[in-house]
């Protein structure tokens, strides 16, 4: 099963995810994952990531889908993949369904975590608390959740629109969401 995960900082798609790619015997594939790995690895393109990071600035689309091409097309995510992170953008839409033609196959479905907003900003400020990251303000967690919501609320219509949208209640602890979306998954 070809999956990818969305939902606003805070909703728990990491964890989601990788218990999602475990039970399915495929590939969680986090974006934040692949430039960690492509820049410690000094490859090409985390070379030419690692420039633009340096700099403050974003990683441009070019590099980022390319990276998302390349661990795509590797051997652990030819059955089964839960994407975390990508695509971003309606362009990225675009470039995926261009890169999963071109290995042959396509998304089964999009699971959303849905989750109230107030819950979403409280658990963040208990995570900066724990982790000691003194940058995750209140002021800028509303802002990263802005954020999310004008970027993404177009892919949710996007995949929606192509009947693959599973909507999936965000609240309550991880074993819960985890049954909640195993329960939701297409057959």
């Amino acid at each position: 099963m070809r999956l990818l995960i969305m939902g606003p900082p805070g909703a728990g798609k990491g964890t989601q995810a990788v218990g999602l790619a475990k039970l399915l015997g495929g590939a969680h594939i986090s974006t934040g994952d692949i430039f960690r790995a492509n820049v410690s690895q000094q490859t090409e393109l985390g070379q030419a990531a690692q420039r633009y990071m340096d700099a403050g600035e974003y990683v441009p689309d070019e590099i980022t889908n390319a990276m998302v091409k390349d661990r795509l097309a590797q051997e652990d995510a030819r059955d089964a993949f839960i994407l975390d992170g990508y695509p971003r953008t309606v362009d990225q839409v675009s470039t995926l369904d261009g890169i999963l033609e071109s290995l042959g196959t396509k998304l089964d479905g999009v699971i959303e975590l849905v989750v109230d907003p107030e819950e979403l900003i409280q658990r963040l400020l208990k995570r900066a608390e724990t982790s000691g990251r003194a940058d995750d303000t209140e002021e800028v967690i509303r802002h990263r959740q802005e954020v999310y919501t004008n970027e993404t609320s177009p892919l949710i219509e996007i995949y929606g629109g192509r009947g693959l949208l599973i909507e999936v209640d965000g609240m309550g602890d991880a074993d819960e969401v985890g049954r909640r979306i195993v329960d939701a998954l297409p057959r």
